[in-house]
């Protein structure tokens, strides 16, 4: 009795409501209308302004595609911004003749290559691999020296990386940083 009467109270308030699916709606023929103010069709040519009027017409989808077309046209990356609004009368003519300068992405991870190995030191820089690696035993490490040139650790962190060298350098191999 208790479960047809909740089943009942909830059926009631969605059978009363109208659901119309989104798509429906915008594919009705008339053109989505321009915010007021938007600068949209103000000074605009004939031709932008009927593009302006196809567009508006696209489903969700078809705008997305649309998008997506004109980026792989023109080679537009992500990384680049269109100003609009009102800052883009007075600084955007500014911003459009300043050239794009991309500054080199800094590398943050290094590999630590231990290129050769000076052989009067040998036995130094096998402890100090061994000291490095901890999973390492003293055959392990004497096997890793001597099939230099090889990685001994990836994805370090730069300071890491120049401490790691400086400690390599100085017990006498050649170290270097990828």
């Amino acid at each position: 009795m208790f479960r047809s009467s909740l089943i009942r109270s909830v059926a009631r308030p969605l059978a009363s409501r109208r659901f119309v699916h989104v798509s429906a709606i915008r594919r009705s023929t008339d053109p989505i209308p321009t915010p007021e103010g938007s600068g949209a069709s103000a000074g605009a040519s004939v031709k932008v302004t009927s593009i302006v009027d196809k567009v508006a017409e696209l489903t969700l989808l078809e705008t997305s595609q649309l998008v997506e077309a004109l980026k792989a046209k023109f080679n537009i990356t992500e990384a680049v911004q269109v100003v609009s609004g009102a800052g883009a009368s007075s600084g955007g003519a500014a911003a459009a003749e300043a050239p794009v300068e991309e500054k080199p992405v800094e590398k943050t991870e290094f590999k630590v290559k231990l290129e050769k190995i000076d052989a009067a030191q040998k036995a130094k820089v096998i402890r100090e691999i061994k000291n490095l690696i901890p999973d390492m035993n003293l055959v392990a490490a004497k096997k890793f020296v001597e099939s230099a040139p090889k990685v001994i650790k990836d994805s370090v962190p730069k300071d890491e990386a120049e401490k790691i060298k400086k400690a390599l350098e100085a017990v006498g191999a050649t170290i270097v940083l990828e």
